[in-house]
């Protein structure tokens, strides 16, 4: 159970979340501010609320799991359901800024999920909104996986804040800036240490740009991660607008 529920937290990353700043984002890179509008940026005012399902499936610790959020960025509210470790349903909604309130398996199992689950799906927005993380561009270099080359970023988180510290994304972006695929590598710990995995399967949820299908190695064991019944509300409307 301690390895499946490990597995469960791939990337728990640094979080200086959702910080916004035209200052913070001078500091950056310009391709962090590049990919950040190829995946919506521009739109993300107009986002009321956003729903998926994280499915991650690893089979050398017979491991399946599936994670359904809804996640409101204005108000900080997550609604989460799924299963405890015992298997029973659940179903809880908090309010992030509120955590300190909620009980422990919201602090220490729920909201770290969401945390992990919410950046796979946005992680591109966060290489910019992150204020602690750095971004580097390190120009054309061999894809990780396969034959052809990309442009290679690299974000990296420092080591003395967040779930796990010191942790650093690798992106492999097309001419188009988005990304092909992935290297991450933990900063702590915690397993698996290093990811290997492509971003493909990509949808359109109303102005944003998702990747829906993640396959790779975690420790050099496969995996798959995917993100179903993706679907994103806008502000000033009630109707679920699905990812296609």
């Amino acid at each position: 159970m301690k390895n499946a529920r490990r597995a469960t937290m791939i990337c728990l990353l640094a979080f200086g979340m959702l910080a916004l700043s035209a200052t913070a984002w001078a500091q950056k890179a310009p391709i962090a501010e590049q990919i950040a509008k190829t995946y919506g940026l521009d739109s993300w005012g107009q986002i009321e609320a956003v729903r998926y399902t994280f499915n991650l499936d690893l089979p050398a610790l017979n491991l399946k799991l599936s994670r359904t959020w809804t996640w409101e960025p204005k108000a900080n509210r997550v609604t989460y359901e799924g299963k405890d470790k015992a298997g029973n349903p659940v179903k809880v909604t908090y309010v992030r800024s509120q955590l300190d309130s909620q009980p422990d398996n919201v602090k220490k199992e729920i909201d770290p999920g969401f945390i992990n689950d919410q950046y796979w799906l946005v992680f591109p927005f966060h290489a910019l909104w992150d204020t602690g993380a750095t971004v580097e561009d390190k120009g054309m270099q061999k894809l990780p996986t396969g034959k052809g080359s990309a442009r290679h970023v690299v974000v990296k988180y420092p080591s003395n804040i967040g779930y796990t510290p010191g942790d650093t994304w690798e992106l492999y972006l097309g001419a188009d800036n988005r990304v092909q695929q992935m290297v991450f590598h933990h900063g702590g710990s915690a397993k698996p240490n290093l990811v290997v995995a492509t971003w493909a399967g990509y949808k359109k949820a109303g102005p944003l740009l998702i990747s829906t299908d993640h396959h790779g190695t975690a420790d050099g064991k496969p995996m798959t991660l995917t993100f179903s019944d993706v679907a994103v509300k806008l502000t000033g409307s009630d109707t679920w607008i699905k990812a296609q």
